[in-house]
């Protein structure tokens, strides 16, 4: 068992995978806690997979790393997925592999859990514009504010930006809601949230440090994707098909909670 997982989904990213990797194995090496990099193949059809196990070749004998690799591109949130269902770690945190939010955010998101504060901590731009660097085009923006403003009516979500690739999960009570989710494109963020917040867990919006990188594959098509996704999570909540996964969240949670009552976990608030 690790403190950390951290997860990268992939999918033709040959070109930046290797600064991203490097970027990521010599953060991880100063820390004090233990820790695990797996990334995602989402189907690539460049040298992502090369790239991958030849930077693994140099530093997974310091850092424990992982190649989960498939040969259909499934999408971002099936890869996503994958990782987090691979993963070991007391928290698994996912990160866009062109490290839009740098890797030395990463205590913003992993303290609190470890604290037992929250159990999601998830990274926001919106929250605080003012840590933007690079901004996305203006219309990116725009359409981007947009799809939180349907998102937010359509789920009751009270977040401001659920989009961001910099998300951290305590597993033991949210294996259940990744094993739950379906959507595979532009709305698994929104759905793993939904999905969460409906269980009760505790949530944490972070501000964080945020870039655009060049060579985005979120495009008009991401958009349509998204909005075609929130009525898919729509219709499957009123239909309860998530009801299962809602109630073995619950029981985790319950679970964790009465282990810590018992002294056998520290107490998780």
């Amino acid at each position: 068992m690790y403190v950390l997982s951290f997860v990268i989904p992939a999918y033709n990213e040959a070109a930046r995978l290797g600064s991203t990797l490097k970027q990521v194995f010599a953060y991880l090496q100063t820390q004090p806690y233990s820790s695990e990099v797996i990334v995602v193949n989402d189907g690539s059809t460049d040298d992502t997979v090369h790239v991958v196990e030849s930077i693994f070749a140099v530093n997974s004998a310091h850092i424990p790393s992982r190649l989960v690799s498939y040969s259909a591109n499934r999408g971002k949130g099936y890869a996503v997925r994958q990782g987090l269902l691979a993963a070991e770690g007391t928290v698994a945190l996912f990160s866009d592999a062109d490290l839009s939010t740098p890797v030395t955010d990463l205590p913003l998101l992993l303290d609190p859990i470890l604290a037992g504060e929250f159990d999601v901590v998830f990274g926001s731009r919106a929250m605080d514009r003012s840590l933007i660097g690079v901004h996305q085009p203006w219309l990116r923006e725009q359409s981007g504010r947009f799809f939180n403003l349907v998102m937010q009516l359509a789920t009751g979500l009270p977040y401001t930006d659920t989009q961001c690739g910099f998300k951290a999960f305590r597993l033991a009570v949210c294996r259940p809601i990744v094993e739950g989710a379906v959507l595979d494109r532009f709305g698994f963020d929104v759905e793993l949230l939904y999905l969460a917040h409906k269980a009760g867990l505790r949530l944490c919006e972070q501000p964080v440090h945020w870039n655009d990188a060049a060579g985005s594959k979120v495009g008009l098509l991401s958009g349509f994707d998204g909005f075609r996704e929130l009525r898919q999570l729509q219709r499957r909540a009123k239909r309860g098909y998530y009801d299962a996964a809602l109630l073995r969240t619950r029981e985790a949670v319950a679970q964790t909670v009465g282990m810590a009552n018992d002294g056998l976990l520290p107490a998780s608030g």
